[in-house]
C-alpha cells in the first residue's frame, strides 16, 4: 500500500518559518515528480510547488516564489517544503502528491498519490 505522510505543520507567527516533510512508503518515487498543494476549506485546492525526479527542476506558484523552497532526498524517499516569511494567507492544509508520470506538473490531475495533509496556521 502506497502512503504519503506529511508532518511539520503547526501554528506560527507571520514572518516565521516552517519546514514540512512528506515521507513515502510502499514504493519509491525516485523517478517521479512530486509536489505540494494547499487547501483552505471552501476554496479550490491550490498548487504550491513541484519538483522533478532528480530535483534538477522546480516550479512555484507566484504567491510563494522567493519564499518557499521545495527539495527531495531520494535516500529518504521524501520531499520537503521550506517555508519562509510566512503570511496569514499561507494558512491552509498542505498536501504532498506524487505522480506516476515523468515530467513536472502544476496541475493536480497529474498526481495520483496524495497524503492526508498537515495544517499550517499563520497568525498575524
Amino acid at each position: 500500500q502506497v502512503r504519503l505522510v506529511e508532518s511539520g505543520g503547526r501554528l506560527v507567527q507571520a514572518g516565521g518559518s516552517l519546514r514540512l516533510s512528506c515521507v513515502a512508503s510502499g514504493r519509491t518515487f525516485h523517478d517521479a515528480p512530486m509536489a505540494w498543494f494547499r487547501h483552505v476549506s471552501g476554496k479550490e485546492r491550490e498548487f504550491v510547488a513541484a519538483i522533478n525526479w532528480n530535483g534538477g527542476s522546480t516550479v512555484y506558484a507566484d504567491s510563494v516564489k522567493g519564499r518557499f523552497i521545495i527539495s527531495r532526498v531520494h535516500a529518504e524517499n521524501a520531499v520537503y517544503l521550506q517555508m519562509n516569511s510566512l503570511k496569514p494567507e499561507d494558512t491552509a492544509v498542505y498536501h504532498c502528491a506524487a505522480s506516476p508520470n515523468h515530467g513536472i506538473y502544476s496541475n493536480a490531475n497529474e498526481y495520483f498519490y496524495w497524503g492526508q495533509g498537515t495544517q499550517v496556521t499563520v497568525s498575524s
